[in-house]
């Protein structure tokens, strides 16, 4: 029952930084071992560290205590950083990058040695007494500024390197067919990123284990190819866009479109190790796909390509692993948090293994998105969930419409998703509007759509957040006066551009967000090196486009007051860029705070600092707006803001 009424941005909630810091752990890396499953943990207080646990019967044990973090840097944002071979597993420790082994009853032991190399998409290949993975060997002297090298590696469990594969600039998806005679795997060439076009190749695995010469199956400059799979009869399947749609196919005499959809069974390569689908038998997938943003469990019989949906109770399926009479997925709902389930397929049955919130918040503080859909320039659709302020214990003046905060989100080629997130839940239940955008480049509806934002990065996205904040106040859902825009790393650069070139926003927050496409460049690791050459233009063309849409060019049509987060340890994007506009807001005398945080790379992990940085965006909003928040004191110093 409401028992109080107060302006909306001011609403007491349950909901403290602190909840949100502490609550989520993160969730991700599923594998299947008999009836086992395992999967990675988040440890927010423990500075972020990974751990690996594994779930037997009813038990789930730790293999890696502190300070054991299964973490790897390849491409920086890894993935694929463990295998499983039966009671054994293989893992890839942080701090030092070297492979580990842990036996059933032992502790975890390195058998690789110290050195420059890391290795992610870890295979187990236990006949030959050895991993198949990625390698990615960087320079001695880092002074050097080299881009590392790329290859397909074969990892004796002796600690022996043996290059497998290379010639291209990247590699991914090792794939051991069931009898362990052939290799499949997947390599794309610079300027490309991986959802622009790959290859995936196929090799005999000859006596002394090297591969025979490899024979192209699928892929090309301008078709996208990933997760390659073997079904247990030995044929090989993967996923390509060629239809305009990420869809499954099978490799034989010719390829075969085993299920053609307007749908997604994919969703941008970002990481190592994803898994949309995997085998029943031979005749039966079981796979999730993406329709509109939303995901959709499906069993799919091969024969006659009958897809039959499973019932489930998640919106967002990240991921799945597929057991004997079962399959383990990591999912979840407008009201569920991210969370490893296990759904037993004979009955459809589902059980909860592990949440990333053990205890939910009450349902009364939970505001429940809406998929909405409204026109953008140029005659485009613009997808976006929108989270309406809710607080069961608070209304608003009846006459009041609520500030509204527009989340452009990062990648730019990644998509936003419907799955419970405190962090989101923190400003909704405080009377805070959220729209969630999912503008033209993201993933999750279609090759085109993808393809909205080729040359048109700092156009398109931010065209698409601006087109919903007026479209939300055309509604009467929002203030138009106190309209906001937050996002991180190119959602920052959203932020950044829809601030210095349009009117509607009034407020903005860049988490490590991009300000000088030049810098970015000049800074970038390998994976992105080429990046802005889709979603800008290719050299020479791209500098004069590189001034025109780089906010720290247009600093002087940035007056909106702005409040900046950067983690001192970024290698994505550094710290320079977020320094170079506070420097420059400052002399301008625009309201600017600045949060530097150490130990910090793209992304925040630390509970302190993620409690920090909430704080002092909900303080630094409040006192923008010129809203009553007498019980909370400034958490940050914060230069050029008015006399209170």
């Amino acid at each position: 029952m409401t028992t109080l009424t107060a302006p909306f941005g001011t609403w007491p909630s349950p909901l403290g930084a602190a909840l949100v810091a502490a609550g989520a752990t993160p969730l991700a890396s599923l594998a299947v071992a008999g009836t086992d499953i395992l999967w990675l943990a988040g440890r927010a207080s423990e500075a972020g560290r990974n751990t690996l646990l594994r779930l037997t019967g009813e038990r789930v044990a730790e293999l890696t205590p502190a300070p054991l973090n299964v973490r790897t840097r390849v491409h920086e944002y890894g993935g694929g950083a463990y295998a499983v071979d039966g009671a054994t597993v293989f893992f890839s420790h942080f701090a030092d990058n070297r492979l580990y082994r842990k036996e059933e009853g032992a502790a975890p032991v390195p058998f690789t040695a110290p050195g420059r190399q890391r290795f992610a998409d870890l295979v187990a290949d236990g006949a030959r007494s050895r991993l198949l993975a990625v390698r990615e060997l960087h320079s001695a002297d880092p002074a050097l500024h080299t881009q590392p090298e790329n290859t397909l590696c074969a990892v004796g469990f002796d600690g022996t390197e043996t290059v497998l594969a290379h010639g291209h600039d990247f590699y991914s998806s090792p794939r051991l067919s069931p009898d362990g005679r052939r290799l499949a795997w997947l390599t794309w060439d610079h300027p490309r990123m991986p959802w622009q076009g790959t290859e995936l190749w196929l090799a005999d695995i000859q006596a002394d284990g090297s591969l025979s010469t490899p024979v192209l199956v699928a892929g090309s400059a301008d078709e996208s190819v990933c997760q390659p799979e073997w079904a247990p009869d030995g044929r090989l399947y993967f996923v390509s866009d060629r239809s305009g749609w990420w869809n499954l196919y099978r490799h034989g005499a010719a390829i075969e479109a085993i299920c053609p959809l307007a749908a997604e069974f994919a969703t941008g390569h970002w990481t190592f190790g994803n898994s949309m689908y995997g085998f029943v038998s031979a005749d039966e997938i079981v796979c999730t796909y993406i329709d509109k943003g939303v995901s959709r469990l499906a069993r799919l019989t091969i024969a006659g390509a009958k897809l039959e949906a499973i019932a489930s109770p998640y919106d967002e399926i990240r991921e799945l692993k597929v057991g004997d009479g079962f399959v383990a997925l990591l999912g979840g709902s407008p009201t569920i948090a991210a969370e490893i389930a296990r759904i037993d397929l004979s009955n459809g049955e589902v059980e909860v293994l592990a949440r990333s919130i053990d205890t939910l918040p009450d349902i009364g503080y939970l505001s429940v998105p809406e998929s909405v859909s409204y026109p953008s320039a140029n005659g485009r659709t613009a997808y976006a969930f929108f989270y309406p302020p809710f607080n069961r214990d608070v209304s608003a003046p009846a006459d009041e419409k609520p500030p509204v905060i527009v989340i452009g989100h990062g990648g730019p080629t990644s998509m936003a998703a419907s799955t419970l997130k405190l962090a989101t839940q923190f400003w909704t239940s405080r009377g805070f509007g959220v729209l969630d955008v999912n503008y033209g480049g993201s993933t999750g509806f279609g090759r085109a759509y993808r393809d909205a934002l080729k040359g048109q990065w700092g156009v398109v996205d931010v065209e698409d957040c601006v087109a919903g904040a007026r479209w939300l106040v055309a509604q009467g859902r929002a203030d138009g006066n106190r309209m906001i825009i937050r996002g991180g790393s190119a959602g920052g650069f959203t932020v950044l551009s829809a601030l210095a070139f349009h009117d509607v926003f009034k407020l903005g927050a860049s988490y490590y967000g991009v300000s000088d496409l030049q810098g970015l460049d000049d800074d970038s690791h390998k994976f992105e090196s080429h990046y802005t050459e889709y979603l800008i233009a290719p050299q020479p063309q791209a500098q004069a486009l590189y001034r025109e849409r780089s906010p720290s060019h247009h600093v002087d049509k940035l007056n909106a007051p702005m409040i900046f987060f950067q983690g001192l340890d970024d290698k994505v994007v550094p710290p320079q860029q977020s320094e170079a506009m506070v420097a420059a807001l400052q002399k301008r005398g625009v309201p600017v705070a600045y949060v530097p945080l150490e130990g910090e790379g793209h992304g925040f992990r630390q509970a302190a600092n993620i409690v920090r940085t909430l704080e002092a965006e909900l303080y630094f909003y409040r006192r923008m707006f010129g809203l009553a928040d007498a019980n909370v004191a400034a958490p940050v110093h914060i230069d050029n803001l008015p006399a209170e």
